[in-house]
């Protein structure tokens, strides 16, 4: 399915038998995390615990920068799956800014397990095109909407202790430390 950044693998974080699924259709080693969009900010506190010390920080970042191209790195609570954290203790969070994706998180309860739809290892596909022949007989439902997406990943931000740029994607560090000062 298409999303603001990439084309995207998905499924129900209560059904763990689909998250394993992504592992195997992707070719990709179980410690690499999934992470979870979101339809709306209500439901980061259903599945993330915000740290009271930066959760400051952590609004100004969702208030500026959601919907887009920033995942937010915090403890996950129990209703997130073992096997989509890689046996982990954080989860990443992220809400797109894609009326197509929103639709479709909405229609799995407003919280999606997902990663970008590629074969470990090769590039991320911005658009249906784009798809390996092999992702797409592999997964259940795929989803055109003929439309060529930004093809650069969100960045990570690790939000539970020391604020922390794991990834630089589409939201630069100049413009995070804009809004919350100097991070690592």
């Amino acid at each position: 399915y298409p999303t603001d950044t990439v084309y995207g693998l998905g499924a129900s974080i209560e059904v763990e038998s689909s998250l394993d699924q992504i592992y195997k259709v992707k070719e990709r080693d179980k410690s690499s995390p999934l992470i979870a969009l979101l339809s709306d900010k209500k439901f980061v506190e259903k599945i993330a615990i915000i740290d009271e010390l930066n959760r400051e920080c952590i609004e100004k970042l969702i208030g500026e920068f959601w919907p887009g191209g920033l995942t937010i790195i915090l403890d996950k609570k129990r209703i997130i799956p073992y096997n989509m954290v890689s046996n982990g203790n954080s989860v990443g969070v992220r809400i797109p800014s894609h009326k197509l994706s929103i639709k479709i998180i909405e229609a799995c309860g407003g919280i999606l397990a997902t990663t970008s739809a590629n074969i470990s290892g090769e590039s991320s596909p911005r658009s249906f095109e784009e798809l390996s022949e092999e992702i797409k007989s592999r997964v259940e439902i795929v989803v055109d909407n003929n439309e060529k997406l930004k093809g650069i990943e969100s960045t990570i931000i690790d939000m539970r202790r020391i604020p922390t740029i794991l990834r630089e994607g589409h939201i630069k560090r100049i413009e995070i430390e804009k809004i919350i000062g100097k991070v690592k």
